[in-house]
């Protein structure tokens, strides 16, 4: 074995990124090196439990303590969960219009966390010497930046975060093949986010590290950046990217527990459909009634990730679910994916050759929807407007089509033949010597 390093990974706050680099950090773990997660504080005791080690941080001033002895802990993610749910009436608005509403005053939280977080980051820095760095974010932390270190860039976004012409605007859910909208997005983008950006520049040169990149809110690694997603959905052709990326074709953790089809669903006809919306966009729960009331009506079975809501809606009978399933083992046994088209479900979709039906409700998810659906992959619907013959009409002929089953089978197999988990471990693992 190499000498053993400490390797800090600072995830998002939300499952997507925090699941990929737990996938990646495990592999270090086995490796027999030191796994430091610089996770938001919500996550305490969750990576411990796998094997790591834990210094957190406050993205935002602690709330005050509760006297009540009942109320549960706050979940994983708690923050993002809140956000989510108070700024979900913007998800009904064209992407566009979502810019002003929500895309703007996301990264704005982003920014604030980051701010707040610099010294407890540099505390931590101090405190665990790590050999490399990790971020998996979409938004720059001055502290990861400084601390003499090599540092890996990871986008567990899709890969439209790398901006380039002949590409769509990132967040748009507009297609590649026309180009109409595209100047007004990229217009109306700059309009509500330069002024923040500015300011956002300015501190995080204030901090000693170099400015940012023009209406970008992270700076690519000059030692190694990671992205996530296949090969087969890529923009390739249309984006080369340096000799510092590397693409990870999925990147699939081997922590979550096995799985087993409960009854009673498992002793019913029909497919087994796997619903999920993410940790994030399941905290809607109106659209999970309408889901739920809709898909009760098909002759098929269902497993439901209810999320962090869960208490607030009730299945139908021909569903199971729980507030979180172990996805990575729930996915080999169905047949195919309801999805709010977040990267880690898509790509692990991927992985394990499902067919997807896309419900986009913020962020890249949007383009997730819009890639997948431009490439014969799966069926994007309109999340709030879709009608019930649609679903159930996109359920039968995704079902039916035992050409695309077959050609996902076979990306699938390719897929996890190039071990991108491993591949990252790998790459990361050797970047102790290159500064």
């Amino acid at each position: 074995m190499a000498d053993r390093q400490t390797f800090l990974f600072m995830p998002e706050s939300a499952y997507g990124p925090t699941n990929n680099c737990i996938g990646i950090g495990n592999l270090l773990l086995q490796q027999g090196h030191r796994v430091v997660f610089a996770a938001e504080a919500s996550w305490a005791g969750k990576l411990e439990a796998l094997g790591f080690d834990e210094d957190l941080v406050d993205l935002a001033p602690p709330p005050p303590e509760s006297t009540d002895p009942n109320e549960p802990e706050p979940a994983a993610g708690q923050f993002w969960t809140d956000y989510i749910r108070e700024t979900a009436p913007q998800f009904r608005r064209p992407t566009i219009e979502q810019l002003e509403g929500f895309i703007k005053p996301t990264w704005q939280a982003l920014i604030d966390g980051a701010m707040y977080c610099q010294p407890q980051l540099q505390a931590i820095i101090d405190r665990q010497q790590p050999d490399v760095i990790i971020e998996d974010n979409v938004n720059c932390f001055p502290a990861l930046l400084t601390a003499g270190v090599p540092w890996v860039r990871v986008v567990s976004c899709n890969p439209l975060e790398m901006k380039g012409p002949n590409l769509p605007p990132t967040f748009s859910g507009y297609p590649i093949a026309d180009r109409t909208g595209w100047a007004e997005y990229s217009a109306e983008y700059d309009r509500t986010h330069r002024p923040m950006w500015a300011a956002y520049d300015e501190w995080v040169r204030s901090c000693g590290t170099p400015g940012l990149g023009d209406l970008e809110f992270i700076h690519e690694s000059a030692h190694l950046n990671l992205y996530l997603y296949p090969e087969v959905a890529d923009y390739t052709h249309e984006r080369p990217l340096g000799p510092t990326w590397h693409r990870l074709d999925s990147s699939v953790r081997a922590t979550d527990a096995p799985f087993e089809v409960p009854e009673p669903i498992r002793s019913l006809p029909g497919a087994l459909i796997y619903l999920s919306l993410g940790s994030l966009g399941s905290a809607d729960v109106d659209l999970m009634k309408r889901l739920i009331d809709v898909l009760s009506r098909t002759r098929h079975r269902y497993i439901v990730s209810m999320g962090p809501q869960h208490d607030q809606f009730e299945l139908a009978p021909n569903m199971w679910g729980a507030q979180q399933v172990p996805q990575t083992t729930v996915l080999p046994l169905v047949d195919l994916v309801i999805t709010h088209g977040g990267n880690n479900t898509t790509t692990e979709c991927f992985h394990f050759g499902k067919p997807m039906i896309l419900l986009p409700l913020f962020w890249d998810q949007y383009d997730n929807a819009q890639r997948v659906h431009e490439t014969g992959h799966g069926i994007r619907l309109t999340t709030y407007e879709f009608d019930d013959a649609e679903m159930h009409d996109s359920i039968e002929s995704l079902l039916a089509n035992a050409a695309l089953r077959s050609r996902m089978q076979t990306n699938a197999a390719t897929i996890r033949e190039r071990q991108g988990t491993a591949v990252a471990a790998r790459l990361i693992e050797g970047m102790s010597h290159a500064l």
